[in-house]
């Protein structure tokens, strides 16, 4: 079984022959543990793969992103980090003040520039299940181009300028999506983090009423294509779970850790795959490998089943000690604990 079939396999309920493994690792541990990312994925390969492309020159961005001090991103957010490793925080938003919204436009000449010309022949030269690079963040980048408080007292009072700006993002995100999936890449994906610890950040109904249709639009220009669709959401996000399978997400990364992982069983096992993770505030930073072993078995127990449904995938942190992210996708390799 090669991973391209493997994870649609796993995605379509139709008994891959193992989970799918997908390791993430951040900037940090890129950078200064090279050696020992290395020796995770040549022992437990992914199943995902890359492709290669090359979007237009920027015109806004400027610095060194993950690297201290301030950065400026392609949309023209100024950033400030304060370590080397971490994106940091928007420290600059530009539209600070909605008086400059009307002379304000999306980093068109990302998109204008791209060369997706490799793409096709990447995809048909690889085994692996391939994942188109952009994602999709309309929340996210509302924050970073307005300011988070900012944004929030917007969505609350029902600013007019808050829904163009949603709209000329969501129109830059469209275009994006529809380059990737007239490719033959297997899936895309958008994210955008949406919980606090304990709750929703905005009301659920607000959520569905300002944010759940554009993200049925990417499901369905996804779908029309012939494209899986990929989600992930940091936080406590259990009120919308089943808005996002209504609207057609085939694997959702969440919080896991942060809700009832037994009852998001309960509810949807069978409905969505869970794309991981485990528990990466807690466990896999200071968890023993005994613990690692069975926060990993307590999400196969609760979310995956014989015919599949659940993708072994966890972030690599800069505290995490190697042996812990051993024992993830070790303990995925045991019998399935149902």
């Amino acid at each position: 079984m090669t991973s391209r079939e493997r994870v649609h396999r796993c995605l379509a309920f139709d008994h891959p022959d193992r989970a799918p493994r997908d390791q993430w690792a951040l900037p940090g541990v890129l950078a200064t543990r090279a050696e020992e990312w290395r020796a995770l994925v040549e022992r437990y390969p992914s199943d995902f793969g890359g492709v290669p492309f090359r979007y237009g020159a920027s015109t806004r961005a400027k610095g060194r992103e993950y690297r201290v001090g301030r950065w400026a991103d392609e949309w023209g957010s100024v950033w400030e980090a304060k370590e080397d490793g971490v994106a940091g925080e928007v420290k600059d938003p530009p539209l600070a003040s909605w008086d400059v919204l009307g002379t304000f436009t999306p980093p068109w000449e990302l998109l204008d520039g791209a060369d997706l010309s490799g793409v096709n022949e990447a995809c048909a030269r690889s085994g692996l299940f391939i994942k188109a690079p952009c994602c999709p963040r309309p929340f996210e980048r509302m924050q970073f181009l307005r300011g988070t408080e900012a944004l929030f007292l917007d969505l609350a009072w029902g600013v007019p300028e808050a829904m163009r700006l949603r709209e000329m993002v969501h129109d830059y995100y469209m275009r994006e999506l529809a380059m990737w999936v007239r490719t033959d890449v297997d899936a895309v994906m958008f994210m955008d983090d949406w919980g606090t610890q304990t709750a929703l950040l905005i009301s659920p109904a607000q959520w569905r009423e300002v944010y759940k249709p554009l993200y049925k639009d990417y499901c369905d220009l996804a779908h029309a294509h012939g494209k899986r669709l990929f989600m992930h959401s940091d936080g406590f996000i259990e009120a919308i779970y089943p808005d996002l399978i209504e609207i057609g997400v085939d694997a959702l990364n969440s919080q896991l850790f942060c809700m009832d992982i037994e009852g998001l069983g309960e509810r949807f096992r069978g409905k969505i795959t869970f794309w991981g993770e485990i528990d990466r505030q807690h466990i896999l930073p200071h968890g023993t490998v005994e613990d690692v072993r069975e926060a990993v078995r307590r999400v196969r127990r609760a979310l995956e089943s014989p015919a599949g449904g659940a993708i072994a995938q966890c972030e690599w942190g800069l505290l995490d000690p190697a042996d812990n992210l051993h024992a993830v996708f070790e303990t995925w390799l045991e019998p399935w604990p149902g």
